[in-house]
């Protein structure tokens, strides 16, 4: 038996699992780089420079990492001058966190459900009388 709650979550995984932004935003947090970009950008608003010399790569290659955080909507960068100004952008973190957290649901859900199986278990343990081993002996 499927409840209106269940029903909804299969559906919402069946639209989330077939989106292109949200495999932008999973494809961005799987390099180690870019996630510590977002580290660096988690308090405050920083320049390439910043990001890249913690991570010892070249402007460009930060470059190429805040353009695919870009494209996954976590980073905006805005041109001041010849400072590229880098923040983070949270509603696209905020959807993949969401997608996340209907699995933190689900895993509760199981996990409760295991529990009462075991505690069910452990009752019929102890109200079942145990008969002794007879041993070799025994007739």
């Amino acid at each position: 038996m499927v409840d209106n709650q269940s029903a909804a979550d299969i559906l919402n995984h069946m639209v989330l699992d077939r989106s292109p932004k949200l495999d932008r935003v999973f494809h961005a947090l799987a390099h180690p780089a870019r996630r510590a970009i977002l580290r660096s950008l988690a308090d405050r608003e920083a320049n390439l420079s910043e990001l890249a010399a913690p991570l010892k790569m070249s402007f460009p290659a930060a470059s190429k990492h805040v353009k695919v955080l870009e494209r996954a909507r976590l980073v905006h960068r805005r041109i001041v001058g010849r400072s590229h100004l880098c923040r983070v952008e949270g509603k696209a973190l905020e959807e993949a966190s969401q997608w996340l957290e209907s699995y933190r649901r689900h895993w509760e859900r199981n996990f409760l459900r295991l529990d009462a199986l075991l505690d069910q278990m452990k009752a019929q343990e102890r109200d079942t009388p145990q008969t002794p081993l007879k041993s070799e002996g025994d007739s």
